[in-house]
């Protein structure tokens, strides 16, 4: 499947934690931290998450990463 992505960023690397890298052709979605949006959807991920896995663990961890987004700065209105 050719996918038709428009944006400012075209090519995203992405490192697992293992090493690995994703698939250069996997549409992939970034939320930066000067987004004053992105943490309040990586804590509304966290509450998706937990309803649909139980992993109240990784959801805390999700949650946490948010606090850490919100406490960047310099932080704007996406553009």
């Amino acid at each position: 499947m050719s996918w038709d992505v428009t944006g400012k960023y075209k090519r995203v690397e992405v490192e697992k934690q293992d090493g690995t890298l994703l698939p250069k052709d996997e549409p992939v979605f970034v939320l930066r931290a000067q987004d004053i949006l992105a943490p309040i959807a990586v804590d509304y991920y966290a509450r998706l998450f937990e309803l649909a896995t139980g992993d109240a663990h990784h959801a805390h961890e999700l949650r946490s990463f948010a606090k850490v987004m919100t406490a960047w700065h310099p932080r704007k209105l996406p553009d």
